[in-house]
């Protein structure tokens, strides 16, 4: 192993789950300017937007989506490629009118 390449400064840092409000705590050399309190002891806080607590992997829960949404979208979006059917149309007027 190399020499001097490795930080002497780890500590014990809180990191917190923001979706679920779930705290751990491990050595980390983090820098935050942010502390929470866990079990009456004070530690330097970072913050998560998901963590092995909340993301569906490991928790084996999908979160729902908004899909109707997105995939309305682009039907919206790419309508305007499709081909549209000009002769039957027609057709269908002249019949009309000859009755």
């Amino acid at each position: 192993m190399k020499k001097d390449i490795h930080p002497e400064n780890y500590r014990l840092v809180a990191f917190k789950d923001m979706s679920n409000d779930e705290v751990f705590l491990t050595k980390s050399t983090a820098v935050t300017k942010e502390t929470i309190e866990v079990d009456g002891v004070e530690y330097p806080v970072v913050k998560l937007e998901i963590s092995r607590t909340s993301h569906p992997f490991y928790t084996g829960k999908a979160k729902l989506l908004d899909t109707a949404g997105r995939i309305d979208k682009f039907k919206n979006k790419y309508d305007k490629f499709k081909k549209k059917p000009a002769a039957p149309a027609k057709e269908e007027k002249a019949d009309t009118e000859e009755k």
